[in-house]
């Protein structure tokens, strides 16, 4: 679970990369899932994008399903 942390006012969790606690930036971001170029106006989802400082490695997950 993600933490705030006093020190650096930056978001701590755990990254699958570092296998350890690790600043991270997190954003949402609008993601279009479909590949068809006439449908991908409707299959835009939310999702939550969170870049590890240390090692640069990002995850993604559906807004939708969190």
């Amino acid at each position: 679970m993600a933490s705030k942390n006093i020190q650096s006012d930056g978001i701590v969790e755990q990254c699958p990369d570092c296998r350890r606690e690790q600043p991270h930036e997190v954003s949402i971001d609008i993601l279009t899932e479909s590949d068809d170029d006439q449908n991908a106006e409707f299959s835009r989802e939310p999702y939550r994008v969170a870049e590890c400082r240390a090692c640069g490695a990002t995850t993604k997950t559906r807004m939708n399903n969190a």
